[in-house]
């Protein structure tokens, strides 16, 4: 292989793009069977099993929370 047969494959293997990476299913609980976790502000039920560690939050309230967070001085 010529030398510059060698610096255009390494140019195209330096432009090659990763793969797409989906940012809401990578932030999102994966959904299953079972019983779900209540939220502990509402009650009402949330994404993530019942075996989830932690405060668990349905969306509306972890919304919520989060405008009191960002608003908060």
């Amino acid at each position: 292989m010529s030398e510059e047969e060698e610096v255009a494959r390494e140019a195209v293997a330096r432009c090659e793009v990763p793969p797409r990476v989906d940012a809401l299913a990578a932030l999102t609980p994966a959904t299953g069977d079972g019983p779900r976790a209540d939220c502990v502000q509402c009650g009402e039920p949330t994404e993530y099993p019942a075996d989830h560690p932690g405060l668990t939050l349905c969306p509306v309230c972890a919304w919520q929370e989060a405008q009191r967070v960002a608003c908060s001085g």
